[in-house]
């Protein structure tokens, strides 16, 4: 089996990745490295929200608890208060 036949039986899919990278190669260095700043950016801006919003949950939670019994002392004042 000589190079030729061996060359021939390659799979599409590293077909595709060597054109991907022929295409990557084309790019200068600056623009690759925008390109991988810009989605490293992107990936701690995640961490980020879900932080963000796990506080906010945290928040919600304690305030809801906070009206619930404030709610429920201060009914229970005015009953008294309207008694006497």
């Amino acid at each position: 089996m000589g190079k030729k036949d061996a060359s021939a039986t390659r799979l599409p899919v590293d077909q595709y990745r060597k054109q991907i990278g022929k295409q990557d190669y084309k790019k200068t260095k600056t623009v690759l490295k925008a390109t991988r700043l810009q989605a490293e950016a992107k990936k701690n801006f995640s961490g980020f929200r879900d932080a963000f919003l796990v506080i906010a949950a945290i928040l919600f939670f304690v305030l809801c608890v906070y009206a619930f019994f404030y709610l429920n002392l201060s009914t229970e004042i005015n009953l008294d208060a309207d008694m006497d």
